[in-house]
């Protein structure tokens, strides 16, 4: 057997002593195996995401729309880091897959198992490989991925002269609470950017409706911290009742509300073109306007930026587990199983996300739950290789 094991690994059986394993030269010696597959699948699965999500796309642009070719490379230079978060853990899978098959077929597992070594310590590599690519791929997706998406959206619409508002331009709505109690509601039904059109806003005390504020424009006054309102009526209502009390007229009046509704209008990125803070302000916002749909869409995204990276750890656990179990794959078997799991594991997820979109999972569950089932599948796989 030991003619079959490589002169690296016989050096550190012969001065390991046996059911003593180390961080050491047998830690090593797996990560050097695993490093030249795992840069492999980055430019692999980079390629192929990139080809097949954006590549042909541009150039269609390029032959249809009249989009220049150098403003399309810098367009597809600028998506590589949204791609590449996509191809690091589809690396770390090919990479323990591939490296782990390749020690057990050349029979360097079970010499390291005669020495007393388990399969639990043995993947260690593997899960410190993982936790540094989910390290890597949470940082690329907060710091690079959300300024370089909005750049290439920012100026492929620039390149094919679409007009795309910065703002949202009608049915801008927010509310207000005090406590459990709603306390104001803030309604305008158009925005230029500068000014709020024809602005209606109740105020509410102790749950009953007391005034009612409609006025032609508003502008919010960054010195003063408030809202001028411009030619507008103020119905003050009767306590307890929904006919008016008074009614009077007034050319100007500040309005003492935060500039939530102003920061809602102007945030037209997408989630994608946002960190994952920036996304939990938008939220934040979102939950005053009522909007369900929206809200339970802005929750999942904001759980599936923290839950997508460890999609790395589940990848590392299954594939270095299933690269024990089978001895005599192929590398390019190993690949095309790399596929099938990549294809099914994000099949599921999809699944989930939508599920938590449409309010049948809660949003944590939606966006955790294909993390969690890998897990444990890939927990369950370990557990019955070391039994072997």
């Amino acid at each position: 057997m030991t003619e079959k094991v490589s002169k690296t690994l016989q050096s550190y059986l012969a001065h390991t002593q046996p059911h003593v394993p180390s961080m050491g030269l047998m830690d090593l010696y797996i990560l050097k195996a695993l490093i030249m597959p795992f840069l492999f699948g980055v430019g692999a699965f980079l390629g192929i995401s990139l080809t097949l999500g954006s590549l042909f796309d541009l150039l269609r642009q390029v032959s249809e729309e009249g989009l220049g070719l150098g403003i399309a490379l810098q367009i597809l230079g600028l998506q590589i880091p949204s791609f590449l978060v996509l191809a690091l853990p589809m690396a770390t899978l090919l990479a323990t897959l591939t490296a782990y098959n390749q020690l057990s077929r050349r029979s360097e597992i079970i010499a390291l198992r005669n020495c007393g070594i388990s399969i639990y310590r043995l993947i260690v590599p593997a899960l410190c490989l993982s936790l540094m690519v989910t390290l890597a791929t949470f940082t690329c997706n907060e710091l690079v991925v959300p300024s370089s998406n909005y750049q290439a959206s920012k100026i492929l619409d620039q390149a094919l002269a679409r007009e795309r508002p910065t703002f949202q331009e009608k049915n801008i709505f927010y509310r207000e609470f005090e406590g459990d109690q709603l306390s104001r509601v803030f309604y305008a039904r158009r925005f230029d950017g500068q000014w709020m059109r024809e602005l209606t806003v109740l105020n509410f005390l102790q749950g009953n409706l007391n005034d009612i504020t409609v006025t032609e424009s508003a502008q919010w006054n960054p010195s003063q911290k408030a809202w001028n309102l411009l030619n507008g009526t103020v119905y003050q209502l009767a306590r307890g009742s929904s006919s008016y009390q008074t009614v009077s007229n007034f050319q100007h009046q500040n309005l003492q509300l935060s500039r939530a509704p102003l920061d809602l209008a102007t945030e037209t990125r997408r989630p994608e073109q946002m960190s994952v803070f920036a996304t939990q302000r938008l939220l934040k916002l979102v939950n005053r306007t009522g909007d369900l749909r929206r809200i339970r869409k802005l929750q999942i995204q904001v759980q599936t930026k923290y839950a997508f990276p460890w999609i790395c750890v589940v990848f590392g656990l299954v594939g270095s587990t299933l690269g024990l179990q089978e001895q005599r794959r192929a590398n390019s078997k190993g690949f095309g199983l790399s596929i099938l799991i990549i294809f099914g594991y994000y099949t599921l997820d999809f699944i989930c996300r939508s599920l938590g979109e449409a309010g049948i999972l809660t949003a944590i569950t939606g966006a955790w739950l294909t993390t969690i089932i890998g897990l444990l599948i890939g927990t369950s796989l370990l557990w019955q290789a070391n039994r072997r």
